[in-house]
């Protein structure tokens, strides 16, 4: 919608990307996260809580062959609450939804990852990931989730 035409791969690589960064940070009530392919998925307010519970849960598909840098710094998040980060490692825990991860705009013009613990919520991770499978259901994308590509490797 930004750019007026389809963006082939990655649109940082659009010559008008720093806009299409400057619209998306303008959503509100939005969650991105790397939740459908390992790809940046817009959440909805309705299921942030369900993506949170999901994250909080610590299952085999999220630990297991966990690398050690990883690990180092998903305890790093754990103690400190707020951690900047970037890097395979930060890449890892995103994609296993490990860290509520959102990128910031520094004063210098850089853009950093801030890597935070999801929050507790009240929802059982069963119930949490069969709302976020309806979701996905109906735009036909529920194998595409995490925990269903992860269950098989």
């Amino acid at each position: 919608m930004i750019t007026g035409e389809t963006v082939a791969g990655s649109w940082w690589s659009h010559p008008r990307a720093h806009e299409i960064f400057r619209e998306l940070e303008k959503l509100e009530d939005v969650l991105a996260v790397k939740l459908i392919a390992g790809k940046v998925t817009f959440v909805d307010k309705r299921l942030q809580s369900a993506v949170a519970a999901v994250g909080r849960a610590r299952e085999p598909w999220q630990m297991r062959g966990l690398s050690p840098g990883a690990r180092e710094l998903l305890d790093r998040v754990d103690r400190k609450g707020s951690v900047r980060a970037s890097g395979a490692a930060s890449k890892e825990l995103q994609l296993r939804l490990l860290v509520n991860a959102r990128e910031v705009h520094t004063e210098s013009g850089r853009h950093v990852m801030v890597l935070e613990p999801w929050p507790a919520v009240k929802m059982s991770t069963e119930h949490a990931k069969r709302q976020i499978e309806e979701a996905a259901e109906g735009i036909g994308v529920r194998e595409l989730l995490p925990w269903r590509c992860n269950a098989r490797s």
